[in-house]
């Protein structure tokens, strides 16, 4: 049975006899979101594949005919690509300047040399001076600055406007990270995660074909969306037969916010099997449903694990578990599209880059909830208009976007208009006709976007993690009855789809390979 089924979780039907289950408690599949508006696909979740040489996700979608390129592959501003790889980002400030195309070019060259050297730290075992410099963002911000402050041939206005530039790129850092802030994020760890080469890509249908895709081969009846799941009980058939006594609880028994739960004491609903019937696990459904299995793979976030993992297994997770869970981080990642009647940015343009000058002697990426603003990083102009219309894509992350989250349309439309105003010193540039946004921090089956290294964990804790339960092998003991995939779960890929795609392969393959062995044991 896979628990929370994605995009990690479409490969084991069919292997080796096994039968299986999938149950989410969302209406759509995770990490895949969109909004179709006339004839164009906003993606809300994953936007992109990023990279194609190997990329499982890249070798699907290219097979069906669904890609189209959208960089070189090289990285110029980051993780997050541009919807085109044509045209030229227009980095403007708060004082509505826009800032020289080669004065943006210098600093890019050096913030691409300091980012370099940020893979160093894991890559080649470099040490850090401290562990309260063990932040990407502490390192990237003081190497840059001092670098700028060095340099003997800028004049002092040119040095102040690179110095302001650093936070606006740190934004994008951290918005590709989905961390509150790039200063959460472990230095020495950060150089682990590994980028494929090739192009990025995008998927003009939607994200969402990939899933029906991998979902071709799965009989229908075997996937239930819309059902939320209460607890996972594992290790039950060494204590007691099918049809465990499920305790009845009430509403503050757990932190789930949506579902029927349990109503006047009704009690859990078998699935019909033979009662003597053993199982190690069984899966106990919001509607009161219990459904038992020999095993589980739980695919659910990180931010629900942090958030739910006290109550949504029973008995509880491990303590060495428990405490990877709290030490790897996740945060939000949001966008904001903004769709207007004629465009006002010119057809050379692909991005408008927001630089606040007065952030040049800044040390934190932190702003209170008035300000929340702030930490929108730019918007990207999406490419081509025939297909989007004239539509700009806004990011922002952290706790701020939390505040974006809870703002109405309404008032997050006046304020990206007052700052397009601002930014580009043209105060006419009128409302958006037509705003969508995403809110995957405060949706209750994500509680995040993805996950990072944040500082103080490792690559190790993603190895435990993903570790099979029970740890213990015993004869008594039913073997990898609780077993995680995911994003998270990637050591070298988190964050992206084709990790996530691979985590689940990589638990298909532990069951098909534990009975497989099992078979050959018995012929």
């Amino acid at each position: 049975m896979v628990v929370r089924a994605g995009i990690e979780d479409q490969r084991l039907q069919g292997h080796c006899g096994v039968d299986m289950e999938m149950v989410s408690d969302a209406l759509w599949m995770q990490g895949c979101s969109k909004d179709d508006r006339g004839h164009a696909t906003f993606e809300l979740g994953a936007t992109w594949i990023h990279g194609s040489h190997g990329n499982p996700i890249y070798h699907l979608a290219e097979a069906n005919g669904l890609l189209e390129e959208t960089t070189d592959g090289e990285r110029s501003v980051g993780r997050i690509s541009r919807y085109s790889k044509n045209g030229v980002a227009c980095y403007l400030t708060n004082r509505g300047r826009r800032i020289p195309k080669d004065v943006v070019e210098e600093f890019s060259d050096l913030y691409n040399e300091v980012y370099n050297l940020t893979q160093e730290f894991f890559r080649h075992g470099k040490p850090v001076n401290a562990e309260s410099q063990n932040s990407v963002g502490v390192f990237t911000r003081e190497e840059v600055r001092n670098r700028i402050r060095d340099d003997p041939d800028d004049p002092e206005a040119t040095k102040r406007l690179k110095l302001a530039m650093i936070q606006q790129y740190l934004k994008v850092e951290s918005c590709e990270s989905s961390s509150h802030s790039i200063d959460e994020v472990s230095l020495s760890a950060f150089g682990e995660w590994t980028e494929i080469p090739g192009a990025h890509h995008i998927i003009p249908s939607g994200f969402m074909r990939v899933v029906e895709l991998l979902a071709e081969g799965i009989p229908a009846h075997v996937i239930q969306l819309g059902k939320p799941v209460r607890c996972v009980h594992w290790d039950q058939a060494s204590a007691r037969p099918r049809g465990p006594e499920i305790e009845p609880r009430g509403e503050g028994d757990h932190n789930h916010d949506t579902g029927e739960g349990s109503q006047g004491g009704e009690e859990p609903r078998g699935s019909g099997r033979e009662e003597d019937e053993q199982w190690p696990v069984v899966v106990e459904c919001e509607d009161c449903e219990v459904i038992p299995a020999d095993h589980v793979i739980v695919t659910v976030s990180l931010g629900v694990l942090k958030r739910q993992h006290a109550s949504f297994f029973r008995p509880g997770l491990p303590a060495e578990k428990v405490a990877a869970i709290h030490r790897l981080g996740i945060g939000t990642t949001d966008k904001i599209f903004l769709e207007f009647e004629e465009p006002f940015w010119g057809p050379e343009c692909n991005s408008l880059q927001f630089v606040w000058e007065d952030e040049a002697e800044s040390r934190t990426l932190t702003y209170p909830p008035e300000l929340w603003y702030r930490k929108i990083c730019g918007f990207d102009v999406l490419y081509p208009p025939e297909r989007y219309g004239h539509v700009l894509s806004g990011w922002i992350c952290g706790e701020e976007a939390l505040v974006m989250e809870k703002c109405d349309d309404e008032a997050v439309a006046e304020i990206c208009t007052e700052m397009l105003r601002q930014f580009t010193g043209n105060p006419n540039i009128p409302k958006p006709r037509r705003i969508l946004r995403s809110a995957w921090g405060s949706d209750p089956y994500f509680r995040g976007s993805y996950s990072y290294t944040q500082v103080g964990s490792s690559g190790a804790d993603v190895e435990k993690l993903a570790k099979p339960l029970p740890y213990t092998e015993s004869s008594k003991t039913a073997p990898m009855q609780v077993l995680f995939s995911g994003e998270a779960t990637h050591r070298k890929y988190y964050s992206t789809t084709h990790g996530a795609l691979l985590s689940g392969q990589r638990e298909a393959a532990r069951l098909i390979e534990m009975y497989r062995d099992l078979f050959q044991q018995g012929t």
